[in-house]
């Protein structure tokens, strides 16, 4: 299934904590859209948040991250890594 990397912006000052809710929100409905969140990272002082899945389609992430509460303002496909 094709990888694809997401970006949040404007979440400043989010804490591990609220980064482990927002993951965990996604993945409690990620089979509604057959994705599979791997790793988010975070950081704070800029306010980006990066998010790692595989999923069917972009589309798909975004739904995914609509519904938990924080839309992605930016989905990547990751076609190729080592």
């Amino acid at each position: 299934m094709p990888e694809f990397m997401d970006v949040h912006r404007n979440m400043n000052g989010i804490t591990k904590e609220a980064l482990q809710a927002a993951h965990d929100a996604d993945v409690a409905i990620q089979s509604d859209e057959s994705v599979e969140f791997k790793s988010a990272w975070a950081d704070p002082e800029s306010g980006l948040v990066y998010c790692l899945s595989e999923a069917p389609s972009a589309d798909a992430v975004r739904r995914i991250h609509e519904r938990a509460g924080h839309p992605a303002d930016e989905v990547h496909p990751v076609p190729i890594k080592v």
